[in-house]
């Protein structure tokens, strides 16, 4: 039996208690690749417990201890990157040149950074007579998305081991197998026995007793808005702190002044990069009205340059959605915006001329699309592109905002402040001037149904740390 049929609990690769087990498909042959171990609640209570014993010590652990922790772990992450690189193109579908330069090397950045946090944060402060000070939040429990897997991983993982926390993950049983090599790369690295826990599951069964049990302390959740309320109900009796990071159904404001032909092209790119799975990716461009046939035509000529193909072949973009059920969602939604009345400029149904097997999806952009459109107002998670109509800069900035979301915004100008301005009136975590791309060191979260909490840098932290005031300590000072 291979680790991906066991569970790493306490420091050990165990068998599961259960003998369920599921197949996991690759989403470009729809082929199995492979099968792992669908754990349940008594596996849960096993991780917890392994959590909660290490919790005594591992809390106690010194900065310098922490911080000489985590550069192994950039050491023996970093000679396993083109694992880490091949397992996730294999089992989520992306393309090996995005595997290579950004899935895997995101895992790697978020470790880097957390260490840099660690080395210099003020966990203690005098404020008047009393000393506060920062601990660690307890034993944390994970449940991570097939997206950016190894992305969403370990931007817990990481500040959480920095503010000395111990954990219990419950990875996507869609692309599992990235998990299963970090958990092989964190033990190699020397991680003490039950400071990291790993189990496989579904979100039914592993996900609510995870969610629910009364010694995990806090939760951090990245996936669907609809499973984010599903977690933050089941931590709910236990009042544990619940951070998460959800849906979004980002605005993309191209200003009048901006380089239309460079902005459009360039976003459209953007919006396509993973197949369009990025809870952040800017999937509403709003355009003057007056210039809508115009953004339309460069919006569908940048689409129709996005080569759609196997994940190792050569000049691929983009590759297959991640499974049927995602491909059947994306399908079921572009047919709606062709029936609500949206233009179909290119795209639309089917698979993509020459790839019959597979979950491919063609880059597809509507234009003339109204907010009240259901391809406006649901994340698609897939290259759908809406384009929307406004008549000025208020307008704009209303339709941006008129979403359940909040994750996201983007912002195109010939003018930094006219952005600048604009940014600051956008209900988002984070906004994009001119296609700044993300930043590790920067918070990342969103307002409204998209979440609460941060993750990445200083602020992602200190999700993990709890704030203890001691009163007296400094009663001299008056």
């Amino acid at each position: 039996m291979s680790n991906r049929q066991k569970f790493y609990i306490n420091g050990e690769w165990v068998e599961p208690s259960t003998s369920a087990t599921l197949e996991v498909i690759n989403p470009a042959t729809e082929e199995p690749i492979d099968s792992i171990a669908l754990g349940g609640p008594a596996d849960v209570d096993k991780a917890v417990a392994a959590a909660k014993a290490a919790f005594e010590t591992f809390s106690q652990t010194s900065r310098e201890e922490r911080v000489a922790l985590l550069e192994q772990i950039i050491a023996t992450y970093s000679a396993r990157m083109g694992d880490v690189a091949e397992v996730i193109s294999q089992e989520m579908g992306a393309p090996m040149p995005l595997a290579k330069a950004a899935q895997a090397p995101a895992g790697l950045g978020h470790f880097m950074t957390t260490l840099e946090v660690l080395k210099t944060f003020e966990f203690e402060e005098d404020i008047g007579t009393s000393h506060v000070v920062r601990e660690p939040a307890g034993v944390c429990g994970f449940i991570t998305p097939w997206n950016w897997p190894i992305n969403q991983i370990a931007c817990k993982v990481a500040p959480a081991l920095a503010a000395g926390c111990t954990m219990v993950l419950k990875p996507s049983e869609v692309a599992p197998f990235n998990a299963i090599l970090f958990a092989e790369i964190l033990d190699e690295a020397g991680v003490p026995a039950g400071v990291f826990n790993l189990i496989n599951g579904d979100g039914p069964t592993v996900g609510v007793a995870l969610s629910s049990h009364p010694d995990v302390d806090m939760m951090s959740f990245t996936g669907s808005t609809r499973a984010g309320i599903e977690v933050a109900r089941n931590a709910a009796p236990t009042v544990k702190r619940v951070a998460q990071e959800l849906g979004g159904k980002s605005a993309n404001i191209i200003l009048d002044d901006a380089d239309f032909q460079a902005a459009i092209s360039r976003d459209v790119f953007g919006m396509c990069m993973n197949s369009g799975q990025s809870c952040n990716a800017p999937t509403r461009m709003l355009v003057p009205n007056a210039r809508m046939d115009e953004a339309a035509a460069i919006a569908k000529a940048a689409a129709e340059n996005v080569k759609v193909g196997a994940p190792d072949a050569e000049g691929t973009t983009i590759g297959p959605v991640v499974s049927e059920v995602q491909f059947n969602k994306i399908q079921g939604l572009i047919e709606k915006g062709i029936k609500e009345g949206a233009k179909l400029e290119t795209g639309g149904p089917g698979r993509p001329d020459g790839l019959n097997q597979g979950y491919y999806i063609k880059p597809t952009v509507f234009s003339h699309v109204t907010n009240e459109m259901t391809i406006a107002r649901e994340e698609i998670f897939g290259p759908v592109l809406s384009l929307i109509g406004y008549e000025d800069d208020e307008d704009a900035v209303r339709i941006a905002n008129d979403t359940v979301y909040g994750l996201s915004g983007y912002i195109s100008s010939g003018d930094p402040e006219r952005a600048k301005s604009i940014a600051r009136r956008i209900r988002s975590g984070n906004v994009h001037l001119n296609g700044a791309p993300v930043d590790n060191k920067a918070p990342f979260g969103g307002y409204k149904q998209s979440g609460n909490g941060r993750e990445w840098g200083s602020h992602g932290f200190e999700e993990f740390l709890e704030v203890k005031a001691i009163m007296g300590y400094n009663a001299a000072a008056g």
